[in-house]
């Protein structure tokens, strides 16, 4: 190397370290080696940044491990801000999967530590915590309410059995005709002899005449 590149290289170590702040205390420990002919230099201490987190997503949650078992159990961590299970909501089942926020972040960290793949009732639980910026804004909207399911066979028995007029009783028995001649096209491609029943009330009976006597 030549003596221009040796002074180049030096201008070029120079200008980089000046960008950085020298220390006057000869007792400090330098957290590098100082180059030839520099004093040593401490870098600006990084504090850890403490998580934030308090909501944790509890995946392959097994049948029977409700709301109530799920605050019993897990309350033994720390307390417990909101708690929901994810349901469906025509038959009110669980759909295995729910969410949990903690009032302190390092309870929801040793939760997230010490749950993550622990076997419940043949199930690894899967705990994850979410970051804030990722909690949807919706999600505890009315995590307290308690679901009841939509009884649809009471439904339906009350539409089957309500008073019909003339008119919707005539619709129906057209319906239910219309079904039969399709069931009966059905039977027929699939080459079954069969032979189907008359549907009682399919046929009306005519209207009875009524007359007056004349005085």
């Amino acid at each position: 190397m030549g003596t221009k590149a040796r002074k180049a290289s030096k201008k070029a170590i120079t200008r980089a370290s000046s960008q950085f702040p020298y220390t006057d205390s000869k007792t400090a420990s330098a957290d590098f080696l100082p180059l030839e002919g520099h004093p040593s230099r401490d870098l600006p201490e990084t504090k850890p940044q403490q998580s934030k987190a308090t909501v944790l997503y509890i995946g392959r949650i097994p049948h029977g491990f409700y709301e109530k078992e799920m605050e019993a159990y897990f309350k033994q961590f720390g307390a417990i801000k909101r708690l929901r299970i994810a349901r469906n909501k025509k038959t009110g089942k669980s759909k295995h999967f729910g969410f949990i926020e903690f009032e302190n972040p390092q309870v929801a960290e040793v939760v997230a530590d010490c749950m993550h793949n622990y076997l419940l009732f043949e199930h690894l639980l899967q705990v994850h915590i979410i970051p804030p910026e990722h909690v949807h804004p919706k999600l505890w909207r009315g995590f307290n309410y308690k679901y009841k399911p939509v009884d649809y066979v009471q439904i339906e028995r009350q539409q089957h059995n309500k008073v019909r007029t003339l008119e919707e009783h005539k619709k129906l028995v057209e319906k239910i005709l219309k079904q039969d001649v399709r069931r009966r096209k059905r039977i027929e491609a699939a080459g079954i002899d069969y032979e189907c029943p008359e549907i009682v009330g399919s046929v009306q009976p005519a209207p009875k005449k009524i007359k007056f006597d004349e005085d």
